[in-house]
């Protein structure tokens, strides 16, 4: 079962996701408190591979309140946990023109938290407005059908 800690709002809207990947994420125990009280954001967030290891930054996670010496900064780089052969596919796929790992939602996975990666391809302008009228449309055929 699967509880969803943070979702990433801009992904889908930024994004064509043409694939989806599992990470797990080293964290310290306050984190993990504060995670559990609900205080994190992954809404400015990247993923990046360097050295051989796959890297995310800008993820927010507030400092544990009752933490004192062990809470860490709250927008420090975290690694990600993948397989070896995960981070080849993965490095191979963004070193093409126009695609990024972009950090989909985090969650609870049993007692660990886990991290959605989708492999994205950016949007243009024209095709974000084509998805609103999209889901424009069909909000309101729901609408009219809801009435009827």
């Amino acid at each position: 079962m699967e509880r969803i800690i943070a979702k990433n709002p801009t992904a889908y809207h930024n994004y064509t996701i043409e694939s989806t990947f599992e990470a797990g994420i080293v964290l310290t125990g306050t984190e993990i408190k504060s995670i559990r009280n609900g205080k994190s954001n992954i809404k400015d967030t990247y993923v990046n591979i360097k050295n051989g290891e796959v890297f995310i930054y800008g993820m927010h996670i507030s400092p544990y309140e009752f933490g004192n010496i062990y809470n860490k900064d709250p927008l420090r780089t975290r690694k990600l946990l993948l397989n070896r052969r995960e981070i080849n596919r993965l490095y191979g796929m963004i070193k093409q023109k126009g695609i990024s790992l972009v950090p989909i939602k985090m969650y609870f996975k049993g007692n660990k938290v886990k991290l959605e990666i989708g492999i994205g391809k950016g949007k243009k302008l024209y095709d974000k407005r084509e998805d609103l009228a999209k889901k424009d449309a069909e909000l309101k055929i729901k609408r009219a059908l809801k009435k009827i």
